[in-house]
C-alpha cells in the first residue's frame, strides 16, 4: 500500500465513523432480526474480552453498547446502524459456564443460526484478549465460521496490557495459528479501547467493505 493509498484508506474510515452511531434493536431471535443493510458486521469474543469497550471506543461513544464487569452480560444480536449503509452487530459472548444451562443453549443457538444464516454478514471481527490468545470456544466459533464460509478477523484487545516488545510477537502467533483455517482474514489487527491503538485500523477496515 503506498503512502496515499493509506492515506485514504484511513480516511475513509474516518469519514465514515464520523457520521452517526445510533442504536437500533436487540433481538434474542432469529426471526426479530432487522431488514438487511448492504454491509453488515459482527463483533464476536469470549465473554469479558472488552467487546462492548471495543464498539464504544472505535464508534467514538462512550455508552453507546452496555459495559460490564460480569461476564456474560451481552444477550442478544444488538444492532447499531452506522450511517447509510452498514449495520454494526454486538453479538452475545461466549464460553461463559456459569450461566443457566437453558440461557446457554439459548445463545449457542441464537449464534450458531445467525453465523450460518445471515446473507448479509460481510465479515465477523472476532475478539481475543492478548493476554491469552486463543481458547477452545474460540475454535469452536472459528470451526462453525469456516464450515458457514464466513470470512473473520481477528481483532486482539487488550494490547496494552503486554509489555511493548511482546506486542508484535502476539499479532505474528495469532497470525500464524489463523494461517491455515479457510475462513480466516490473513491481517490481525491489534486494539487498545482504552489507548485507543488499533481502533483507526478498524474503523477503515469497515469502511472499506462499506466501500465495496
Amino acid at each position: 500500500m503506498t503512502a496515499e493509498e493509506k492515506a485514504a484508506f484511513f480516511e475513509a474510515g474516518r469519514l465514515l465513523f464520523a457520521g452517526p452511531c445510533d442504536y437500533t434493536v436487540s433481538a434474542v431471535k432469529i426471526d426479530q432480526l432487522p431488514a438487511p443493510r448492504p454491509v453488515e458486521v459482527a463483533f464476536a469474543g469470549r465473554s469479558n474480552v472488552g467487546k462492548s469497550s471495543l464498539i464504544n471506543a472505535v464508534t467514538g461513544r462512550k455508552t453507546l453498547a452496555r459495559t460490564s464487569n460480569t461476564p456474560g452480560r451481552t444477550r442478544a444480536l444488538n444492532y447499531f446502524t452506522l450511517g447509510e449503509k452498514v449495520f454494526l452487530v454486538d453479538m452475545p459472548g461466549y464460553g461463559y459456564a456459569r450461566a443457566p444451562k437453558a440461557e446457554i443453549a439459548a445463545w449457542t443457538g441464537l449464534i450458531e443460526h445467525y453465523l450460518s444464516g445471515r446473507a448479509s454478514l460481510r465479515r465477523v471481527f472476532l475478539l481475543i484478549d492478548a493476554r491469552h490468545g486463543l481458547k477452545a470456544s474460540d475454535e469452536a466459533i472459528m470451526g462453525l465460521l469456516d464450515r458457514a464460509a464466513v470470512i473473520y478477523q481477528a481483532v486482539l484487545t487488550k494490547i496494552d496490557a503486554l509489555p511493548t516488545a511482546a506486542r508484535g510477537e502476539a499479532v505474528e502467533r495469532l497470525a500464524a495459528q489463523l494461517a491455515k483455517r479457510p475462513a480466516a482474514h490473513p491481517r490481525v489487527i491489534a486494539t487498545s479501547a482504552r489507548s485507543g491503538e488499533g481502533l483507526a485500523e478498524l474503523r477503515s477496515e469497515i469502511a472499506e467493505l462499506a466501500a465495496q
